[in-house]
This record gives structure tokens, C-alpha cells and sequence, in this order.
């Protein structure tokens, strides 16, 4: 599903998406599609050009605090132009890596992508498989070598943001075994560390 597009970015690898609404598309996306943790990507028609992670929203509305004049009867139907919704909903996405294609299927290149994402560019949503393909290198075994990056990236609810990623990865069983095992380590890691800075 298409989220919405990219309008800005804070750094290399932090963009910044502008949702959808009823006045661009007749089925917008709904607040269920693009969560805290979502996994978006970001295509446009001719390349793939990275992963990301939603790590933050805000929504803008430029009615806030409006202290102009109102009009102090219902305004004429006939005179009074049609008023158009500008709130819009945006949300931060840090980049994570990107999808490659090779022998027939798809893995993923986890870091910080090399090229300058376009204003404009669409950004999707991603499906289960997809992102256990982006878990997966070009050996077919599973990786997670973003995670010094989302904590460092992931903005002020990084530590939380890498701990709900971590926890839809477990509880999604897309790894077994040993990978399944190394994931809850991970986890549970991470949880003892919030537990104890939120003490401090």
C-alpha cells in the first residue's frame, strides 16, 4: 500500500513522509498502516532506493493558534469558496538499507544507503515477506546489522523503537533456532537497559 511521498529530509538518512489523505487518493491509508516501527520502502517507478523504519510523526495543522478575524454569522453559501482540509500528517523515517536482486530473489543490504532519496519519491508500506527478505543477506541467512544504527538514529524513542522492532521480529517467528534465540538475547538486553536508565 502507498503511504504517502517524501517532501523533506533531516539528514542522509532521515526523511521525512508526507501521508496521503482523502484529497489525494479515493482510499487513503489508515492510522493501522503506519505505526511507530512501521517498515516502509521508498520506490519510485524505475529504482528501489532504500528501507526504512517510522520512528516518529507530527501533525501539522495551520489552524493552530489562528487569531484572525471570524465571522460572527454563518457565511453565504453562495459567495463563500469551498474550504480546503490543509492538515496534514508526517512522519520521520530513519533509513536502514536497502533491498537487492539477485539469482532470482530478493535480500537485504542492511546500513546507511549510499544515494540521495528524491523529493517526491512514493513511499509502501511492506508486506511479512518482505521484510523477512530484508532480514535475510545474499547467503539466504538471517541478519540484523542495523541495530548500532537505530539506536543511534532512531531519535528520542530510539531505545524503545529498536526494542518494539526486535520484539515484532520474535514474535512474527520469521527466524528459528539459533537466530530466534540471538534476537531474544537481544531483547531482553535492551529491556534491562531502558528498565535501568528509566530508574536513574
Amino acid at each position: 500500500m502507498r503511504l504517502g511521498k517524501v517532501v523533506k529530509s533531516n539528514s542522509h538518512c532521515d526523511y521525512i513522509v508526507q501521508l496521503d489523505d482523502a484529497m489525494d487518493y479515493a482510499e487513503p491509508p489508515q492510522p493501522d498502516d503506519y505505526g511507530f516501527g512501521s517498515f516502509v520502502r521508498l520506490d519510485s517507478d524505475d529504482r528501489h532506493w532504500a528501507i526504512g523504519i517510522v520512528y516518529n510523526s507530527q501533525l501539522f495543522n495551520p489552524m493552530f493558534l489562528n487569531m484572525g478575524p471570524r465571522l460572527s454569522s454563518e457565511p453565504d453559501p453562495v459567495f463563500t469558496p469551498d474550504l480546503i482540509t490543509e492538515t496534514r500528517t508526517l512522519l520521520w523515517t530513519v533509513l536502514i538499507g536497502i533491498l537487492e536482486w539477485e539469482n532470482n530473489t530478493f535480500y537485504g543490504v542492511h546500513g546507511i544507503p549510499r544515494v540521495v532519496v528524491p523529493a517526491n519519491t512514493p513511499v509502501y508500506t511492506m508486506t511479512q515477506q518482505e521484510v523477512y527478505r530484508f532480514h535475510l543477506n545474499a547467503a539466504q541467512k538471517p541478519q540484523f546489522c542495523y541495530y548500532s544504527h537505530l539506536l543511534r538514529c532512531g531519535g528520542t524513542f530510539a531505545s524503545q523503537l529498536t526494542q518494539q522492532v526486535l520484539t515484532e521480529l520474535i514474535d512474527s517467528q520469521l527466524f528459528s533456532g539459533a537466530d530466534q534465540r540471538a534476537l531474544m538475547v537481544l531483547c531482553k538486553e535492551l529491556s534491562w537497559k531502558n528498565t535501568m536508565a528509566a530508574m536513574r
